[in-house]
């Protein structure tokens, strides 16, 4: 494929997560200029994988995209790569094996959860794996990041999915307020304070913030943006 053209295909994907996250134009000054084509390329990636486990009414064209990516990881992890994000993630030494075999878990993580406990748990092992290719991409804490991937997930399967994310537990107890206010306030009141390398404590910023604003898909307005930016940067 010719440079444009890969370049191109490239920006097709990574401007769908700018598109989700325009948080990025202010808050990307608080990333180290050498970690931003990665970080972006990186965070495209997770959601390309969370799109396909939680996205449509039918779960079966999800599952073969997954099955799809648990096959380009693989072959990453041993120098080859198809898909545009490739460009600037396949030759980074990340355990991308790893995190293919735990595509399955991403994929089951669809159902309704009984609760928050179990909607973590379901999470775990692809929280882990991606915390692991995190700290090799960005050179950061690997045991750290856990709990703010874990935490980052459940908010973007929030934004993504709305009521079905909710734990079935919540929506009898969910009060004038309604189940999705309910289970935002609930991941708010647990939301770690670690959150590993500098990339994922923005993030990690920034999901905490639009829960915190009463929305988890609403974009930050700027000032909003570069405060919750800083602090996760310096946390």
């Amino acid at each position: 494929m010719p440079g444009h053209e890969r370049d191109d295909a490239l920006h097709s994907f990574t401007d769908k997560w700018r598109a989700r996250w325009p948080e990025w134009a202010v808050a990307q000054v608080f990333v180290p200029a050498t970690q931003r084509p990665i970080a972006l390329a990186w965070a495209s990636l997770l959601q390309e994988l969370t799109d396909a486990a939680w996205g449509g009414s039918d779960a079966r064209p999800g599952e073969a995209k997954l099955a799809w990516w648990g096959e380009e990881l693989q072959g990453w992890a041993q120098g080859r790569r198809r898909h545009p994000l490739g460009t600037n993630l396949q030759r980074q030494p990340a355990p991308w094996a790893q995190l293919a075999s735990a595509l399955p878990s991403l994929r089951d993580s669809r159902e309704r959860p009984r609760d928050s406990e179990e909607a973590v748990a379901a999470l775990q092992p692809f929280a882990r794996a991606a915390a692991a290719t995190e700290a090799v991409l960005f050179e950061g804490p690997f045991d750290a990041a856990i709990p703010a991937v874990t935490a980052s997930l459940l908010h973007a399967r929030l934004a993504h999915m709305g009521e079905p994310a909710v734990p079935l537990g919540l929506l009898a107890v969910a009060g004038e307020s309604g189940p999705l206010s309910a289970w935002g306030r609930e991941l708010l009141a647990q939301w770690p304070v670690t959150a590993g390398a500098r990339p994922r404590r923005v993030w990690s910023a920034l999901a905490r913030q639009r829960l915190a604003r009463g929305d988890a898909a609403l974009p930050l307005p700027p000032w909003a943006t570069l405060l919750a930016a800083w602090r996760g940067a310096r946390s």
